[in-house]
């Protein structure tokens, strides 16, 4: 009985270290292999046609409202004043009636002076390996800038490099580490399932039929 335990004990312990081992590996490769296509500075980021805005909801469960949501916002506005995009793909979350990230961020972006007919939206950008890869097999952009936080167009970089697709990101302000604490924890764990993805070639949940960006 003593060895079964002392057995299970070190099988459990070689999972943690495996497992933290996954985590730092992942977060280190998704983070070199993109480092360069990164900008925070209006003035130095290259022009492309479309700038993809990675969805997110406009308000918390307390209520506030969400900082992420309202820098992506101010973010993707100043790229398009600055005539560093021409049109807006906004990709989020449409799960159900009564949750509707795209239209949301569509009206907001609308107020701060983006016309309408320069938004699209994708309904099906359920997490951000299916927005990347919906832009390209969906909308037919295999060039895009993405909008977003750092850690968060790191990921979405690192999957468009491995499916063929040229993408360079904007970021949009961070927030405070307490308050992106949680958030921060999350993004290691999504570094370790991108790599299952890659590895297992998985595919968006949705396609449909194409949309084209005119």
């Amino acid at each position: 009985m003593f060895k079964t335990l002392k057995f299970y004990k070190r099988l459990f312990i070689l999972f943690i270290i495996l497992a933290l081992l996954s985590i730092l590996i992942s977060d280190y490769a998704v983070s070199k292999a993109v480092q360069t296509k990164v900008y925070a500075s209006v003035n130095k980021i290259p022009y492309n046609k479309v700038g993809l805005v990675l969805g997110t909801s406009k308000y918390l469960k307390s209520g506030y409202k969400n900082a992420y949501y309202s820098y992506r916002i101010s973010a993707t506005v100043k790229l398009y004043q600055a005539k560093k995009i021409s049109f807006v793909l906004v990709s989020g979350d449409n799960g159900n009636s009564e949750y509707d990230e795209p239209t949301t961020m569509k009206e907001d972006l609308i107020k701060k002076g983006i016309p309408e007919n320069k938004i699209f939206l994708d309904y099906a950008g359920f997490r951000t390996f299916d927005s990347v890869i919906r832009a390209r097999k969906v909308f037919g952009q295999s060039k895009f800038t993405v909008i977003s936080q750092k850690f968060h167009i790191e990921r979405s970089i690192f999957i468009a490099n491995q499916n063929n697709i040229q993408a360079i990101g904007f970021t949009a302000s961070k927030v405070s580490a307490s308050y992106g604490f949680k958030t921060m924890l999350r993004e290691k764990l999504a570094r370790v399932k991108l790599m299952l993805d890659i590895l297992f070639n998985t595919q968006p949940k949705f396609l449909g039929k194409k949309i084209e960006i005119k």
